[in-house]
């Protein structure tokens, strides 16, 4: 962030837990706007308000009145406005996991999680945790995939993949690893470890599908014979490097 506070918008209708939160936030040194209401944060948001200069991350619950937080970020997104954004919700079931993370965020939290959990996973999306003294900036180049490992930019054959930070890391690791990568690991790399999602001691598999898909597409949307992501059936999956 250049030494810059990171902007962080909340929308959350719960008046208990979000001036709280808001609270927390500031206090961990990040400039905070937050709106009780969904609509209100769309006005905001998209017609250019004091409290609107594009936020580094949307913080948004799922159920309020008037809209979702799903339906807000899709409104979002039709405005043209691409801030990061992650559910913070009550609504853990992996139906809404899902949904999320196909509209676009990033990363999805049960609330019952404690707040140093959330402010981990902001980290991690914000690119603020400590890393090595001399951070890897070389490009990795496998076949036609290129990764800018500095700025977080994939290329395919010269042309840019717009993957978010999640999806440009499970490509970096499959990229790396040139071998088969199983779906606790990719899981691991984006939602921490041992993080449960879904039903089951395995629930979290079908968020590894659903995010490999994803990926899949947009470079299918690039070059339609793409097919470098080869799937491992029951495993996980592997980069298949020239494919």
């Amino acid at each position: 962030m250049s030494g810059a506070k990171a902007h962080l918008v909340i929308v959350d209708d719960d008046d208990m837990l979000r001036p709280v939160l808001v609270g927390n936030l500031r206090d961990a040194g990040y400039l905070v706007h937050d709106f009780p209401s969904p609509v209100a944060a769309l006005t905001a948001l998209t017609e250019g308000s004091s409290d609107s200069a594009k936020p580094d991350l949307l913080i948004l619950d799922w159920r309020m009145p008037e809209m979702t937080g799903l339906d807000l970020l899709r409104r979002l997104r039709a405005a043209g406005l691409d801030s990061t954004a992650l559910f913070f919700t009550s609504y853990n079931d992996t139906l809404y996991e899902e949904a999320a993370l196909t509209v676009g965020a990033v990363d999805f939290i049960d609330k019952t999680r404690s707040y140093t959990i959330l402010l981990k996973r902001i980290e991690l999306i914000l690119g603020r945790v400590a890393g090595p003294a001399e951070p890897e900036t070389l490009p990795l180049i496998v076949g036609p995939l290129r990764l800018e490992l500095g700025v977080h930019t994939a290329l395919w054959r010269g042309r840019k993949v717009d993957l978010t930070y999640g999806e440009f890391r499970i490509v970096e690791m499959l990229a790396r690893s040139g071998a088969d990568v199983g779906y606790r690991e990719i899981y691991d790399v984006v939602r921490g470890e041992k993080f449960v999602a879904g039903d089951g001691p395995d629930g979290y598999r079908a968020n590894v599908r659903a995010m490999i898909k994803r990926i899949r597409q947009k470079f299918v949307d690039i070059d339609p014979s793409f097919a470098a992501i080869i799937n491992y059936p029951g495993f996980g999956y592997r980069w298949g490097g020239d494919a």
